[in-house]
C-alpha cells in the first residue's frame, strides 16, 4: 500500500485539489435552479472536480524505463 501510494502521489495531490476546486466552484458559483447535472449539489462538483483533477495531474506522471541486464 504504501509502494503504491508513493507511486502515485502525483494523481492523489491532483484528487485532492480538484475535490477543493471542485467543491469551491459548487460554493462560489454553482447552480441554483437545479437543473444542472454537476453543479447542482455539492457532492456531483466535488466528484468531478476529484476526478478532472486526478486526470490532469496523472498526465504528468514520469514513465518508468525497464533496464533489462
Amino acid at each position: 500500500m504504501k509502494n503504491w501510494i508513493l507511486n502515485n502521489k502525483l494523481m492523489i495531490a491532483g484528487i485532492i485539489i480538484g475535490a477543493i476546486g471542485g467543491y469551491l466552484y459548487w460554493q462560489q458559483i454553482g447552480c441554483s435552479s437545479g437543473t444542472c447535472m454537476i453543479t447542482s449539489k455539492w457532492h456531483n462538483s466535488t466528484a468531478y472536480g476529484a476526478l478532472m483533477g486526478g486526470l490532469l495531474f496523472s498526465i504528468f506522471k514520469k514513465k518508468e524505463i525497464a533496464n533489462d541486464k
